[in-house]
């Protein structure tokens, strides 16, 4: 990065001399302001809850514009990946940088579904669990159990280790994340048959079983590829902030997915499509679309404290670009399935259909977002709602490894440490027990 010729001047009311910060400017977006030297030079910190202000890293990978509703892989439009490009060539785009050409797919598609297989020795990790854990618990355990299984002599500093990493944790999330609804199930495991596509391999590990031949349908295929093109990457926030840190501490990449996942089971972050379907489960327990007026006057009245989930976004203050594209998924799939007339679904077009015309959602900004079709989807195709946030892992997985190998070969690179605004006692002795209140 250079440094822009304009500078940022910062002065104090108390006396201290005013100071002059470089400023660099982005492909596009906002320039930041480059304050590292700041504490140096003033004896002071900056002070950001939440980072909603704060760049804490260079990054070409995914860039959003929330006024704009607009987001981009690498500089291409997600409207355009969505519908022209299949996940694993995303992926690839998201780790490499650019799509890649014909033989490059052919390779990359090759090398992922050589590694599907997971080590037999996972299936007796994995029935040291509950059966009726909530899927997150498990993935973050086995997740993290996969660094003792393929540590091999890893080298984080070196790329090409990373590689072998990042392609064993794509081919093998599918693997985790069905052998983890299986085992709740109660169902055999489905080992994976690398004839298929990757979606089309992941419905098979999921709903086949031995006993009989199965077919995926080719819309559910459709429906989950495009869940995990939309659920990528999406710049820097929590869980793959927590990639980072972890990270930067020089850990097994695959420890630092694992932290990833961990944030990600947040209702606020990866479970908001879980918290979607619950609220939609708690209005038909109400009494279904008849009480859809009644629950829409508890939203708006701040005092009830019952929320409108899958509808707004942090970062989106127009529509959320992924959304309008699971919506035309979300439709595919429901006439496919013949789910048009489900009393739950319907109740889900009736509350959109609410949302996109009262002024108060209008006015606020809150359409709809990803999280309310995705989660829509998966019910329909058959998914447990607490499944839902495993699936979400599965998807960001390509991005937290992309940010991670991104991060480890920045030269700005350093281990993650913020400062702190400390508000608690001043230096204090310890006083006598018969001292003590």
């Amino acid at each position: 990065m250079t440094p822009s010729e304009t500078k940022a001047s910062i002065s104090f009311s108390d006396g201290s001399p005013s100071v002059e910060l470089p400023i660099y400017k982005g492909t596009i977006g906002p320039d930041v302001i480059d304050i590292r030297k700041l504490y140096a030079q003033t004896d002071k910190f900056t002070y950001d809850p939440g980072f909603m202000s704060t760049a804490s890293c260079g990054s070409s990978i995914t860039y959003i514009d929330g006024d704009k509703g607009e987001l981009l892989y690498r500089g291409y439009p997600i409207e355009q990946l969505a519908t022209k490009c299949d996940f694993l060539e995303v992926a690839y785009l998201l780790l490499e940088g650019e799509l890649p050409n014909a033989d490059q797919k052919k390779t990359f598609n090759e090398t992922i579904m050589h590694h599907t297989m997971m080590h037999e020795q996972m299936h007796f990790f994995l029935r040291g669990f509950r059966r009726d854990a909530h899927p997150m618990a498990v993935m973050t355990g086995l997740v993290g159990a996969m660094s003792a299984f393929y540590h091999d002599h890893m080298d984080v500093h070196n790329p090409e280790h990373r590689a072998i990493a990042a392609h064993r944790l794509i081919s093998k999330m599918p693997t985790l994340v069905a052998m983890t609804y299986k085992y709740n199930k109660g169902e055999p495991f489905m080992y994976p048959d690398n004839k298929l596509s990757y979606a089309e391999n992941f419905c098979r590990m999921m709903f086949a079983t031995p006993c009989e031949e199965y077919k995926a349908n080719d819309a559910v295929v459709r429906a989950l590829d495009r869940i995990f093109i939309l659920h990528a990457d999406h710049e820097q926030n929590a869980s793959t902030s927590t990639v980072r840190l972890c990270g930067s501490s020089g850990t097994n990449p695959i420890a630092a997915i694992s932290a990833g996942v961990a944030c990600l089971w947040g209702p606020a972050h990866g479970g908001a499509n879980e918290a979607c379907l619950n609220m939609l489960e708690d209005i038909q327990k109400m009494g279904g679309v008849e009480k859809i007026g009644e629950f829409i006057n508890q939203v708006k009245d701040k005092s009830s404290g019952v929320r409108l989930m899958g509808f707004g976004h942090r970062v989106y203050k127009n529509y959320d670009p992924r959304a309008k594209l699971m919506q035309e998924t979300c439709k595919e799939v429901l006439v496919e399935l013949g789910l048009e007339n489900d009393p739950l679904f319907k109740l889900a077009m009736t509350l959109e259909k609410i949302a996109l015309e009262d002024d108060y959602f209008v006015q606020r900004k809150l359409y709809p977002n990803v999280d309310f079709y995705s989660g829509i989807v998966q019910r329909a195709i058959g998914i447990p709602v607490p499944m839902f946030t495993a699936i979400f892992a599965l998807a960001r997985t390509v991005g937290w490894i992309a940010q991670l190998n991104e991060m480890m070969s920045d030269p700005d690179y350093k281990i993650g440490r913020p400062r702190q605004l400390y508000i608690g006692s001043p230096r204090r002795d310890v006083p006598t027990m018969d001292k003590r209140k």
